[in-house]
């Protein structure tokens, strides 16, 4: 058989996603924020689209409004765009898509009364703390809002005031391992031989670090914080001294030795703990290095007289619509100047926009019917609080809205819904099942957590429930649960042990 070069031909089929799908479904996973940023920089770029006046008196054309038809080029990229976002492409209703289902997304549900649940949130920010950010009027939170320095930035003002030289570049190199806590975090043997100092002339400049506000800043460990703001105080006596070098025993609730090891009696060592726990074990925490940003909720659900009405969060982002009097004057200047280039731009523009709107409205719908299904999944919660709440799956949602799943989980990514209880992200309302053994519903996991932790809040502060009598408790509720499974529940709370909670309760009551 010879050998030699030939030319074949063959065919074989492959499915291809187009930019206008690709575009559609990147649009899905967006929060209403990112969303509304990304059609600003699409209102610089297409000359053709700009946004509706809330009199409506840039309305194009009648009967076309912000959602009109597309020409025949813009066809493809529509039936794309529905294609992307498992929904329908036809005109119907000549309203948008978003007001038409925001009218009639209601889920029914009796008249009751609904709780306000109230938010614990972890102490681990700047305002946690009595003394951080605290100004002359006392509006430390307004003051933290407005602040935008950072905790680096404000050390090396200070620094680059008090210090010059050699000097000057250790402390730079000092406040460039201290993190955002304010802790030395490596050695400061591995600094100096970085810098190719000596380790006395470290020790020397870290004193003088650690003299700039906020106090406590550039302590190596906890008790050296404590240490350098009892020093600032002048409370550093030999008592609080030898309090502050046995914190570990502090926190074992070992009082008998405290009071030994500092010489003093019962009343005594209670007010040297209350001081104690007035001191910042993260002072740098004051310099948040920006104001927190709020969360902006995509959706919300109202009470009506017919039930739950879920609608879209319209103030995060604005109405396009195609300037048809800017559209016909460009269309008559390249007319009269026969110029085609001009002419297939106006045609790439205004296929581009009115694709855009149109994937606007589909998206919109399809995040209205994602919601309504989760909020009718979901009743129990909405009407009673966190402890009825239903194991749900993005399978089942997907299967009784008739959409893909992937669309499902493209929708809760991201997104926040509003209700009378709070502000919760979609992915909150999904979580797996517990099983009863009452032979009722199965339960969902978030609602088992929000049971366990109301019992460990009402438990007697020093007999504290151990896991063990945790499984007992919640079996007599209807959930058997094997110990391992409370435990990991609890700890996934950041919630101690039995023993380290009646340790603290013990510190507290001394």
């Amino acid at each position: 058989m010879a050998l030699g070069p030939r030319l074949d031909l063959r065919t074989a089929q492959s499915l291809v996603l187009s930019p206008q799908m690709q575009a559609a479904i990147r649009l899905l996973a967006l929060s209403n924020v990112e969303l509304s940023a990304e059609l600003a920089s699409e209102l610089e770029r297409n000359p053709l689209l700009e946004t509706a006046d809330e009199d409506g008196l840039n309305a194009s054309v009648p009967g076309e409004g912000a959602s009109g038809a597309g020409p025949a080029g813009a066809e493809g990229g529509d039936e794309a765009a529905g294609e992307a976002l498992d929904m329908p492409v036809g005109d119907g209703d000549p309203r948008p898509a978003a007001e038409a289902l925001a009218d009639d997304a209601t889920v029914s549900a009796d008249s009751l009364d609904v709780d306000l649940v109230e938010e614990r949130f972890h102490h681990d920010s700047p305002a946690d703390s009595g003394r951080a950010g605290e100004g002359e009027d006392g509006s430390a939170i307004e003051q933290l809002a407005g602040a935008g320095e950072s905790l680096a930035s404000a050390l090396t003002r200070q620094a680059e005031a008090r210090l010059e030289g050699r000097e000057l570049a250790i402390a730079l190199a000092i406040i460039a391992v201290i993190d955002e806590a304010g802790y030395v975090t490596e050695p400061l043997a591995e600094i100096a031989e970085r810098l190719g100092a000596g380790e006395a002339e470290l020790e020397r400049v870290l004193m003088i670090v650690q003299s700039f506000e906020p106090t406590g800043v550039g302590a190596r460990n906890l008790a050296e914080c404590i240490r350098l703001q009892a020093r600032e105080r002048d409370r550093l006596d030999p008592c609080m001294a030898a309090l502050i070098d046995n914190l570990d025993l502090v926190a074992r609730g070992d009082l008998e030795r405290l009071r030994r090891l500092c010489d003093v009696d019962a009343e005594d060592l209670a007010d040297m703990l209350r001081e104690l726990r007035s001191y910042d074990p993260k002072p740098g925490l004051a310099f948040g290095g920006g104001a927190a940003t709020a969360v902006v909720p995509d959706l919300f659900v109202r009470r009506t007289a017919r039930g739950y009405a879920i609608e879209l969060n319209a103030a995060t982002l604005p109405r396009l619509i195609v300037n048809r009097q800017y559209q016909a004057h460009i269309a008559r200047h390249a007319a009269q100047r026969s110029n085609p280039g001009e002419a297939r731009f106006l045609d790439t523009c205004l296929a581009q926009a009115q694709w855009l709107i149109r994937a606007l409205d589909q998206r919109a719908n399809t995040i209205l019917k994602v919601a309504s299904e989760i909020v009718a999944q979901q009743a129990g919660f909405f009407e009673h609080g966190v402890a009825h709440l239903r194991p749900l799956t993005l399978k089942a949602v997907a299967d009784a809205i008739e959409v893909h799943e992937s669309t499902v989980s493209r929708v809760t990514s991201n997104k926040y819904l509003a209700c009378d209880r709070g502000t919760f992200e979609l992915k909150y309302f999904f979580s797996s099942g517990v099983h009863s053994n009452d032979g009722s519903d199965d339960v969902a996991m978030a609602a088992v957590k929000a049971k366990l932790k109301a019992l460990i809040d009402s438990e007697p502060p020093l007999k504290p429930l151990s896991d063990d009598k945790l499984v007992e408790l919640l079996r007599q509720e209807g959930h058997d649960l094997a110990r391992r499974t409370v435990t990991k529940y609890r700890e996934s709370m950041h919630i101690p042990s039995s023993y380290d909670r009646r340790r603290r309760n013990l510190v507290k009551a001394a």
